[in-house]
């Protein structure tokens, strides 16, 4: 498809978009008066950061909101999405929100089709963000590495074992290069998990035993068909509910706890074994996903890490992380504290931790010394992905084979709109293992 025309001002309004992106960020970022208050942000000079953005749905927009907020000398030049309503909608925010000099997008550096990622990352932009669903992931980092630009990509990075090893060679080919990769766990970022973690590793809960991860919730947003849908365009627009796009919710949102887990313990799990399935959303308009899963991953020296999620209405809700030592226990959501032999209530700072991985990230790059989170959050994307396997085919595995050894690949052989027949629902003990 060619790159989009004209562009109106006739988007999503403020209240909707505000709406759609929830995060202080954003409301902070719409003045742009905040990044002089952040840690960190004088640091390095004002080398220009000239931003793309590829994925315009509500996280690469608030994303780039958080962007310009985390530092001085950040512009925004060119923006891409696979629709266009999509890329209007943010241009428009932008030229509502944003001043003018840090406003540079055009027509002509404003792209729509499955090409868009390619065009943003042939224009002068130096750092892209990556925003697009979690199944296009590893084809655009490799884009961007390729063209030399730094990125920061929202979590997942894959949704299948091809995937995963796409990422890894791109984050090396990053680190060959001296470009940056920071990852959308924002977690990594956040003070109080920063400050629990560095007293879990210098012992304050003794030798990890075990870790309890929960992201337990009701249901999402859904789009149903419509007749001038084709099968790409609808899953593309309801992107949650197909494991191509999303990885399924195991991968695309409990990935956050898991990464923590991963972050505590160090390290890879050595097997996992789990369950899963399709209990509540079983409509055609929820695609091929799970609505619950519950994972055991067993890590060297014995260390069991639980994992349970879930998306159903009606149930009881629980997102946290729970690191039990040999000394205590550490609670990492809910502001961060520890108990038992060294008790402890973090107190400190809190600042926005989807703004700060951007200050974190473009300091590293004016300081010559460019982040690199590629692998570090490809590993707990695959622990993931390990862990929907599982569930989906009732088969416990070695994580060393999902790493190596595993072929599934999920992504359709080609991009195009058109006919795209549903996976079916994976049933355990049916499904193979690939």
């Amino acid at each position: 498809m060619e790159k989009s025309g004209k562009f109106f001002r006739d988007g999503i309004s403020r209240r909707d978009f505000v709406r759609m992106t929830g995060t202080a960020a954003f409301a902070a970022a719409a003045g742009l008066g905040a990044s002089s208050r952040l840690a960190g942000a004088e640091a390095g000079g004002t080398d220009a950061i000239r931003v793309g953005v590829i994925g315009c749905g509500g996280r690469g927009t608030g994303a780039a909101f958080n962007c310009l907020a985390s530092a001085p000398g950040v512009e925004l030049v060119a923006a891409g999405d696979l629709f266009e309503d999509r890329v209007r909608g943010a241009v428009n925010s932008f030229k509502e929100k944003v001043p003018a000099e840090k406003m540079k997008i055009t027509d002509e550096t404003t792209f729509v089709g499955f090409d868009a990622f390619e065009k943003v990352c042939k224009t002068d932009c130096n750092y892209v963000i990556l925003a697009a669903p979690p199944g296009f992931r590893p084809q655009h980092l490799r884009a961007a590495i390729e063209s030399g630009k730094n990125v920061f990509m929202e979590k997942p990075v894959a949704v299948d074992p091809i995937g995963y090893r796409s990422v890894c060679e791109s984050s090396d080919m990053a680190k060959e290069k001296k470009l940056g990769i920071v990852a959308g766990t924002q977690r990594r970022h956040q003070a109080n998990y920063i400050e629990i973690m560095k007293r879990i590793h210098d012992g304050a809960i003794g030798d990890i035993v075990a870790v309890q991860c929960y992201w337990n919730q009701g249901g999402l947003w859904v789009h149903e068909k419509k007749a001038e849908w084709s099968d790409m365009e609808w899953q593309c627009r309801n992107w949650l509910y197909f494991t191509w796009l999303s990885g399924d919710h195991i991968v695309e949102q409990h990935v956050h706890n898991l990464d923590v887990a991963r972050w505590a313990i160090g390290g890879v799990p050595e097997k996992l074994t789990g369950l899963g399935g399709r209990q509540v959303r079983t409509e055609a308009k929820y695609g091929n996903i799970f609505d619950h899963f519950a994972i055991e991953y067993f890590f060297p020296k014995n260390v069991h890490v639980t994992s349970t999620c879930r998306q159903i209405n009606g149930c009881s809700g629980k997102v946290n992380e729970r690191i039990l030592g040999t000394k205590g226990q550490a609670y990492l959501n809910g502001g961060g504290r520890i108990a038992g032999e060294n008790a402890y209530q973090y107190a400190g700072e809190n600042w926005d931790p989807y703004t700060r991985e951007h200050t974190d990230l473009i300091e590293s790059i004016r300081k010559g010394e460019p982040l690199n989170e590629g692998r570090q959050v490809a590993d707990s994307t695959l622990m993931a992905i390990a862990g929907r396997m599982s569930a989906y085919t009732g088969r416990e595995m070695s994580f060393e084979w999902v790493q190596k050894t595993s072929k599934l690949d999920i992504m359709p052989k080609k991009y195009e709109f058109g006919d795209l027949p549903v996976e079916p629902v994976a049933i355990p003990g049916t499904t193979q293992l690939i």
